[in-house]
């Protein structure tokens, strides 16, 4: 399968209106894959507890901070999300050189999640990441089929002063600081000669390999990209025209711009087809520690008719149960070895109203657009509500605590209506 998947934007001042950054992306995934939205509390653990991951069990760590995750319901990992801490990651697959079809490991989605369980800044992020890469490698089928797709990774990450990109290839990698302006990254390596930190062995490995001559400039893309591009030629049109995008606000970008980005179809950003945008997330974050990030997620398949629904993180924020796929332990397929022989039913309570709302807004064109009008006031009226609490700052957090369980209840409202 060629790579078809996925973009993720960030904006720093001053690219951005205000002291604040913008993360977004788009989780382009198989058509019939569901998403789920979901948080989970920090936590303490035990030193010797483990945590099972997707494919493997690796080891736990003393603490892990408050996450806020949309990923693919069948698997432990995740396509984007946040932490507390107000750290953003999103992966992307990426194809190079080196061959992904390892045995499995950890999944480039497990890497997210752990890497936002156990960071408090960007850049520690990435040292998780690698350091855990190193430790346990990065393979398995990234998809709930026996077809096994699998892919490198990419990460863009960022956190309340800057971000940073990260590339990988099999257990080597390396890792750009972006300080500010905007980045944007598609299935693609874009790391070329500026390079803030590495593999100790990236160089020589490219070097014994035959991929690199020892003497010449190191531009990470040009040595562990295919020869020919033809192969992520479809990722490198969504990359050119996702930075069009943003050059074209450059200096304004707001959340409201980055959604625009994330619904936009004439670039590909939103995708249609057997592959598709299953996921979406927008986040606010203000450079001022004092304020609050705002975390805006669909929970549901295709932008264009979704609703950008906000979280914040608080003390006793609730379990998000609308947007929970039912659990199916040690039954689930995905854990049976050999794995992937059924499908079962995955949709939380949000998909199934949103699949027959999508279903009623292609069918019928004058009430589709109704819908959509009620779907867009919607989403106004939250983020002019969230606007408060970005500028001013939370004065009573228990009101926050149902935030995002709240807002779903308004969307199933809008559909009634409609």
């Amino acid at each position: 399968m060629y790579p078809s998947s996925c973009d993720t934007f960030v904006a720093l001042p001053p690219s951005t209106e205000g002291q604040r950054i913008i993360f977004g992306k788009n989780s382009d995934r198989p058509c019939d894959e569901v998403q789920e939205v979901v948080y989970f509390p920090s936590r303490d653990y035990g030193a010797e507890e483990k945590v099972e991951c997707t494919y493997i069990e690796i080891e736990q760590v003393v603490h892990t901070y408050a996450v806020v995750l949309s990923k693919p319901a069948w698997l432990w990992g995740a396509e984007m999300g946040a932490n507390e801490h107000q750290v953003c990651i999103g992966n992307e697959a990426v194809w190079g050189r080196e061959s992904a079809d390892g045995d499995e490991a950890l999944l480039g989605m497990d890497l997210v999640r752990l890497g936002l369980e156990r960071a408090d800044t960007a850049e520690k992020a990435v040292d998780v990441i690698t350091e855990l890469l190193g430790k346990y490698g990065q393979g398995g089928s990234c998809m709930e089929d026996e077809c096994g797709f699998t892919y490198h990774n990419s990460f863009l990450i960022s956190d309340r002063k800057e971000a940073w990109l990260l590339e990988t290839s099999g257990k080597h990698w390396a890792a750009e600081r972006v300080e500010g302006g905007y980045r944007n990254i598609s299935n693609q390596y874009g790391i070329t000669t500026k390079i803030d930190k590495e593999h100790p062995e990236m160089r020589e490995y490219a070097r014994s390999k035959g991929w690199w001559d020892g003497k010449s400039e190191f531009n990470f893309a040009t040595v562990y990209s295919f020869t020919t591009t033809a192969r992520i030629e479809a990722s490198g049109s969504r990359y050119c025209e996702g930075k069009k995008l943003l050059e074209k606000s450059n200096g304004h970008i707001t959340a409201e711009t980055m959604m625009d980005i994330l619904r936009d179809k004439d670039s590909g950003i939103n995708m249609e087809g057997t592959f598709m945008t299953t996921g979406s997330m927008v986040s606010v974050i203000p450079t001022n520690p004092d304020l609050p990030g705002v975390h805006y997620f669909t929970a549901t398949p295709d932008p264009e008719s979704s609703v950008f629904k906000p979280f914040i993180f608080v003390k006793y924020a609730k379990d998000l149960k609308e947007t929970t796929s039912p659990s199916y332990g040690p039954d689930d397929p995905v854990k049976k070895k050999p794995r992937f022989r059924s499908k079962p039913d995955r949709k939380h309570g949000l998909f199934v109203k949103h699949e027959v709302m999508a279903a009623i807004i292609d069918t019928y064109k004058d009430r589709g657009q109704k819908i959509i009008e009620n779907m867009r006031q919607l989403e106004k009226a939250k983020m002019t509500e969230m606007e408060k609490f970005l500028s001013d700052g939370i004065e009573e957090p228990d009101f926050l605590v149902n935030l995002f369980s709240s807002s779903i209840q308004e969307e199933m409202a809008t559909y009634s209506k409609s």
